[in-house]
Order: C-alpha cells, then sequence, then structure tokens
C-alpha cells in the first residue's frame, strides 16, 4: 500500500476531512497502520501493536460522527509513550524484570484522549528507565532514527517522534524531565511542547509497578508531540486540567492567550551558543538564519541580554537538582560509590560532571538551598519576560549521532565541532527551560549539510504556554513546515 494523501497530514487537517465526510477514522486507522507494518521493521519506534482494540475504536469513532458527535480528536489515530499505563498493554519502562506488567486501567491522560475520541493504534519505544537520549532496551530492542537508521532518534520519547516522522499517526504522548520531549523532537524535525511544570497531571505515568497515585516529580512533565505546532496545542487542552484526585492543587489554571497573533509583534532574545556547552556550526548557522528571517518579518530580535540568567550557574543548579530527584531511585552500592567518588572532588571543581555527581549525595539541607536558588531563578526569569515574550534557543549541542550503546554514559562523548565532551552534558540545553519549570516549544528550522533535522526550542513565561505555542505557528506558517524523511516518503 502506497502513501496516500492522509499518511503525512496534520491531525487539524485529518479532523477536517473527517467533518467533510472524505475520508473515515477506520480508513486513516488502516493507513496508520499499513505504515508501521511496511516500515516498522526498519526504525522500530512501534514497542506495542494495538491494532484490533484501534480498529475497534476507529469504527466507534465512526458511528459517533455518524450521530453529529463532535470531540476534539475524533477518529484520529495516535501512538502512546510505552512509559504511559494503557490498560490490558504492558507498561515496562524497558525494566526486564517488568516485561510482564499489564496496569489494569489507564493513566489520567489516556483516558483524557479516549474520551476526547483518540484511537491509539500503539506504544512507542524508549531507554531503560527513561535516562537516555537513545531509545534502546533489552524488551524491544532499539529504535532508530528515520532520516539516518545509524543514527539515534533521541530519548527519551524516541520512539514517539520517529513514529511520527515516519507517518504513523499525527500525534503522540511523550514525557520531558532532561529534554525527553523537545530532544527527540530536535532530532526527528517534529514538534514537541514541555508544558509548565505541574500544568498537566501525571497520574498513571508511573514506574512499574507502583500504584497510579498523584504525585509530582520533581521538574519532571508529561506533553504532546506532533507534526505541526497548531497540533500541539489541540492535544495539550485535551491532556491538561486539575486532576479530579486533588482538584484545586497545584498550577492546573485556565491559560492565558498568547501575548501576540502576528509575528511582527514579538520581542525576541535569541541565543545560539555558550562556553559551558557550545552549540556546532551547523546550528548556529541555522539559528542565525531563523533569526534574520524573523528580524525581517518585523519581530524585535536582540541576541543578548544582561536579564538573562547565567547559563553556566544555571546548569550547574540544574545537573545538581535533576540528579539529586533521579539518584533518589538509584541502588544502594550504585550510591555508595557515587559518595565515595563525590568525597574526592575539590571545591575548585565546579564541571557539570561534579555537579552530577555532588546532586546525587545532596544531604536535604542542600537540596533546599538549591531550592531556594531556583526560586530565585524563577524571579530572574520573570524579569526578562517583562522585555521580552520568548526565548529561541538550541534543544542539543549536534543534530542525531551515531547509537552509543555503552553502558557508562559518563564515558560517552559527544562532538562539537572537532572538540569532545561529556556525553550528560548535553543536559545543559534542555535543562534552561526545565530547571525553572517554563514551558518551552520544540520546532524543526531545516536540515543540517547531512541531511538531519535542526530545530530549537521556544521558551516562554510561566504558565503562558499559549505564548511559545502561538509563536511556533507563525513560524512553521511563514518559514516552513515538518518534512518527511526521504526513506519513508511514500
Amino acid at each position: 500500500m502506497a502513501k496516500s494523501e492522509w499518511s503525512f497530514a496534520t491531525a487539524t487537517e485529518l479532523s477536517e476531512a473527517l467533518a467533510a465526510e472524505k475520508v473515515s477514522a477506520v480508513e486513516l486507522a488502516q493507513d496508520a497502520i499499513a505504515r508501521i507494518e511496511r516500515h516498522d521493521g526498519k526504525i522500530n519506534a512501534i514497542c506495542v501493536r494495538d491494532f484490533e482494540r484501534g480498529l475497534e475504536a476507529a469504527r466507534a469513532a465512526d458511528t459517533a460522527r455518524a450521530r453529529g458527535e463532535t470531540r476534539p480528536l475524533l477518529g484520529i489515530p495516535l501512538t502512546v509513550k510505552e512509559s504511559y499505563n494503557v490498560a490490558g498493554l504492558p507498561t515496562t519502562w524497558g525494566f526486564p524484570p517488568q516485561k510482564d506488567f499489564v496496569p489494569p486501567e489507564d493513566a489520567l491522560s489516556i483516558s483524557r484522549v479516549k474520551a476526547a475520541g483518540g484511537v491509539i493504534i500503539g506504544k512507542t519505544n524508549v531507554p531503560v528507565g527513561l535516562a537516555d537520549w537513545q531509545s534502546y532496551n533489552e524488551i524491544y530492542g532499539t529504535t532508530n532514527n528515520p532520516f539516518d537508521l545509524g543514527r539515534t532518534p533521541g530519548g527519551s520519547s524516541g520512539g514517539s517522534a520517529a513514529a511520527l516522522a515516519a507517518g504513523y499517526g499525527p500525534l503522540s504522548l511523550g514525557t520531558d524531565i532532561g529534554g525527553s520531549l523537545r530532544v527527540p523532537a530536535f532530532h526527528c524535525g517534529v514538534y514537541a511542547h514541555k508544558p509548565t511544570y505541574n500544568m498537566v497531571p501525571m497520574r498513571g505515568h508511573t514506574p512499574p509497578p507502583f500504584p497510579p497515585l498523584p504525585l509530582d516529580r520533581d521538574m519532571a512533565v508529561i506533553g504532546p508531540m506532533a507534526r505541526s505546532a497548531a497540533d500541539l496545542s489541540l492535544l495539550l487542552d485535551v491532556m491538561a486540567g486539575p486532576d479530579p484526585l486533588e482538584a484545586g492543587v497545584g498550577y492546573r489554571l485556565a491559560l492565558p492567550p498568547p501575548r501576540h497573533n502576528q509575528l511582527k509583534s514579538f520581542r525576541v532574545l535569541v541565543i545560539d551558543s555558550d562556553p559551558i556547552l557550545p552549540v556546532n556550526k551547523e546550528i548556529r548557522d541555522a539559528i542565525e538564519k531563523l533569526a534574520g528571517s524573523l528580524a525581517r518579518s518585523g519581530v524585535s530580535v536582540s541576541r543578548q541580554s544582561p536579564l538573562l540568567p547565567n547559563f553556566a550557574e544555571t546548569s550547574r543548579l540544574y545537573m545538581r537538582m535533576l540528579m539529586s530527584f533521579l539518584g533518589a531511585f538509584l541502588a544502594p552500592d550504585v550510591i555508595a560509590g557515587a559518595q565515595e567518588r563525590a568525597a574526592k572532588l575539590t571545591p575548585e571543581d565546579r564541571s557539570l560532571a561534579a555537579e552530577r555527581l555532588r546532586g546525587m549525595t545532596l544531604s536535604h539541607r542542600a537540596w533546599l538551598l538549591d531550592d531556594g536558588a531556583r526560586a530565585r531563578l524563577r524571579a530572574q526569569w520573570r524579569e526578562l519576560f517583562k522585555n521580552f515574550d520568548a526565548l529561541i534557543c538550541p534543544v542539543m549541542p549536534t543534530p542525531a549521532f551515531p547509537h552509543d550503546h555503552s553502558p557508562e554514559q559518563e564515558t560517552r562523548r559527544i562532538n562539537i565541532d572537532g572538540k569532545d565532551y561529556a556525553y550528560p552534558d548535553q543536559l545543559a540545553w534542555p535543562g534552561i527551560a526545565t530547571l525553572p519549570g517554563l514551558p518551552a516549544t520544540a520546532i524543526p528550522i531545516g536540515l543540517s549539510p547531512q541531511g538531519l533535522p535542526v530545530g530549537v526550542q521556544i521558551v516562554g513565561p510561566w504558565l503562558e504556554d499559549r505564548t511559545p505555542l502561538r509563536l511556533a505557528e507563525l513560524i512553521e506558517r511563514e518559514f516552513g513546515d515538518f518534512v518527511p524523511p526521504p526513506m519513508f516518503n511514500d
């Protein structure tokens, strides 16, 4: 079955076609399923297929439309990151001991997607524990980048990004604490949105076999992925809103409208690199091209500001706080080894690797002091966003890199313009939005000379998710959108 006119359509376009009776939900599901069966042997994005129930949901959607029902996702085929609980399907997070764990109920966000009429056709692959920018594990194997099968699609939502790029439905659900929404979107040339922290309830996105209790995981969020910027808002609106089990808790409020609806009204700060973690030339060149295009469209573009928080200092703080959170779940022998190594660090060692090691052994007192520093950081961002509407900056320092499954991430290296850096140092760029809990929208802006996707993230003000989302839509409309990977554009 060759590519149909719907294979790379957006969810918005599919909804319009369904409403106009140009296509049925069953036909859309069959198209996505056919693409998976034809292509996924090469990509391995879909680790759990749910075709039978997906077709059943599609038939139900067609019946509902025939009755005159309208719902935001009615009849739209989509995929879901493996780490979400979907009743009747395994949830493993890539942990081999959990390969047979099957949750009895849906995550809250999955229930909302189904209630909105979404047609789930499968779950997408992840790294073990969602802890890598590569998506591989012993249970499901390795997911490849649709633009170059020898390279990573990103992680930890790598299967979702690869599925979108390959045309397996227009939407997917992912998660983010170290860039796990934005990095795969960047590497696969698609769109993703990291919501303001605590805006989308995470109940049911829980490591197996733990119960799906309401839980705020420090800095972690769940959010939408898509092949268009407008579709991000469509799925975000379905996922967001208070958890009924903790109504009124947190920041899950009605979002304010975007600050502007025209490109020429935006005030944007553009940053393309920093000494603490430089960005290679091909990405800097792409950002420079975007900045020039924005300026010519009337956008107020600044390239520096004294209001921007110190990137080196905030990156160090992020490394400590992130690893303090993640380290709480490490095995006792791993923590003991970290404590032994941390004791040998000198005060002068302020490398990002040293800060990660300190974070793994952080005392509660030290964490509270760091949390105070984060509160001051949030105040700095509030001041910056009085003068700017958005920050545009890199997501990662290089395009997708070759698969590297060596077991110790701290010993892996990433090459940036001929110089090697520690692989986990790449956390710095995603961390610019994660640490203060700000919304950030990842968008593609072109291809590298090697034909690999390149993109940026648009960071917005606290709770003003609609501002970076709107700017993403305007950039997409003005300067181009998703480009299918050549080897799967059929």
